[in-house]
């Protein structure tokens, strides 16, 4: 993934940020919290996991980031590759994550919150299974 090492985030640009940014970048697949605090580690960066955790919720909040709750309940993140409002298919083996977008399901998700009076809505669809790969392995 190429992106610049400096985040587009508002607020300071600080080390911290910087450094956080600059491992998701170099990262393609999902990674949780606590295993991007270790890349960092490893890299003799000197980020608290506390953090790493601000910096992700930040970058979330900003649509900078894919974020997955898989069933172990542990958030994992990426750098969002799409501009655009899209959802994901996500293999519970390998943890391939697939993007898609979902047109019908906005159309419904839109009308179900006008029809009981709800604005401003937002939402996410991530769908799990198993890949066609992790499917043929026994």
């Amino acid at each position: 993934m190429t992106t610049s090492a400096n985040p587009p985030v508002k607020g300071r640009s600080t080390r911290q940020k910087r450094a956080v940014w600059s491992a998701l970048s170099e990262l393609e697949d999902f990674v949780s919290a606590q295993d991007l605090h270790r890349i960092l580690s490893d890299r003799g960066e000197k980020v608290s996991l506390a953090t790493v955790y601000r910096v992700l919720q930040s970058h979330q909040e900003e649509g900078l980031l894919d974020v997955l709750r898989p069933d172990d309940g542990e958030a994992i993140y990426r750098l969002c590759a799409a501009e655009e409002h899209h959802h994901h298919l996500v293999c519970r083996k390998c943890g391939l994550a697939v993007e898609f977008e979902a047109p019908e399901m906005e159309s419904w998700a839109q009308k179900l919150a006008a029809d009981n009076g709800f604005t401003e809505i937002r939402h996410t669809l991530e769908l799990f299974g198993l890949c066609k790969n992790c499917s043929e392995i026994p």
